[in-house]
């Protein structure tokens, strides 16, 4: 049997006559997947809308991993990301922000812009994109 870390299956299904899916991957919760009208109905996430979030929770997760290890205390952490789209077709993100907001006493702007430079090489996501899509970062710190 081959290690789930190593390979992901997903599932995606037609529910309706338009553009509406039912996607899983491996026995977790299904999310539906639409388009906007007029060729959807709007009933789900888009699949750049659900890129936004892989790539959010992906840095997330590399950044809060490393600073844990780090031995910093997170109190708070959040991102909004916003994709900046090509005008022309395909209608790709050309342009990613996230805007990180963190809360921890011991933190300083140098560490996490460390941190920021190590997850390049984690972040299985950005490293998908890095090459076609510019990300650009900000964020602030709150003790």
């Amino acid at each position: 049997m081959l290690d789930k870390s190593k390979q992901l299956t997903a599932s995606l299904s037609l529910v309706n006559d338009r553009l509406l899916f039912e996607g899983s991957v491996e026995g977790n919760s299904s999310v539906a997947i639409d388009y906007i009208p007029p060729f959807g109905d709007n009933l789900g996430y888009t699949s750049l809308e659900l890129m936004l979030l892989s790539l959010s929770s992906c840095v997330g997760t590399a950044l809060l991993v490393l600073l844990r290890r780090g031995g910093k205390t997170i109190e708070k952490f959040s991102i909004k990301s916003e994709g900046i789209r090509r005008e022309v077709h395909p209608t790709a993100f050309e342009e990613i922000h996230l805007n990180i907001e963190i809360k921890a006493a011991n933190l300083t702007s140098p560490e996490f812009e460390k941190a920021l430079t190590l997850i390049e090489n984690i972040c299985p996501v950005w490293y998908m994109i890095k090459g076609s899509t510019k990300v650009v970062f900000h964020y602030k710190i709150e003790d």
